[in-house]
């Protein structure tokens, strides 16, 4: 019973686990539509139905969860694999009704099981070469999440130093430059806060010297590291 039941959960090879899997992609699009449409003020009228919309779906979500662990053959590796915690956190806001953070639009990564579905092996293989750039790199890339979180303290603390007198209340605390910094640092800057002192200009272009590594660095890593992937699978 265990066997046919992952035959039809997890294998797409038989019509009925092409079925079962087609099912659960229109779910997810249904889903993704009724929480789109849900967020249209001029839909406020029909919450109700919306609501028990989602319950329905998530029963259902809840429902292909519960299968797809007790067919799993490790259920804690499929628990904290990518899969199941994209599942999981899927169905806990409605399952909590939890209003402050609603993870419903995960789901749309779910639409990543339709690469089984449509047998796209190439697919397959480049979620595999992206998956083994990032676990190459991933020493690199720690050490360099963690030394931008430092520049990013610093910028705050720098230009908090230099502007709080000048804009007290745009730079009230440290704290508060953080979003100053992490626009800064990102080279997104929205403009709606800048320095004004002479000091805090010219820390200003250092930041932003700064910035221009901090997004082309990770970028630089990834793409060596998808060279290499390359020219390893191209080796006889």
């Amino acid at each position: 019973m265990k066997k046919r039941l992952n035959e039809i959960v997890n294998e797409t090879n038989t019509p009925q686990g092409r079925a079962f899997n087609w099912f659960i992609q229109i779910l997810i699009l249904a889903s993704i539509i009724q929480l789109t449409v849900e967020t249209v003020p001029e839909f406020s009228n029909y919450k109700n139905i919306f609501h028990i919309i989602e319950i329905i779906l998530t029963c259902a979500f809840v429902i292909e969860y519960l299968l797809r662990v007790s067919v799993a053959e490790s259920k804690s590796k499929f628990i904290f694999s990518f899969y199941g915690l994209v599942d999981f956190f899927a169905i806990l806001p409605t399952i909590l009704s939890a209003g402050l953070f609603d993870l419903r639009f995960i789901r749309a990564f779910r639409f990543l099981r339709a690469i089984r579905i449509f047998k796209l092996a190439r697919y397959a293989k480049a979620m595999e070469r992206l998956h083994n750039a990032f676990k190459s790199v991933k020493e690199e890339l720690t050490v360099f999440s963690i030394l931008s979180l430092i520049i990013l303290y610093i910028s705050s603390a720098g230009i908090y130093f230099f502007e709080h007198k000048a804009q007290p209340e745009q730079f009230k605390s440290i704290i508060h430059s953080f979003w100053w910094s992490l626009s800064t640092l990102t080279t997104v800057g929205y403009g709606d806060v800048y320095p004004v002192t002479p000091g805090g200009k010219v820390f200003t272009f250092f930041i932003l010297v700064l910035g221009i590594g901090i997004v082309s660095v990770p970028a630089a890593l990834l793409a060596a590291a998808f060279q290499r992937d390359n020219t390893n699978n191209k080796l006889p």
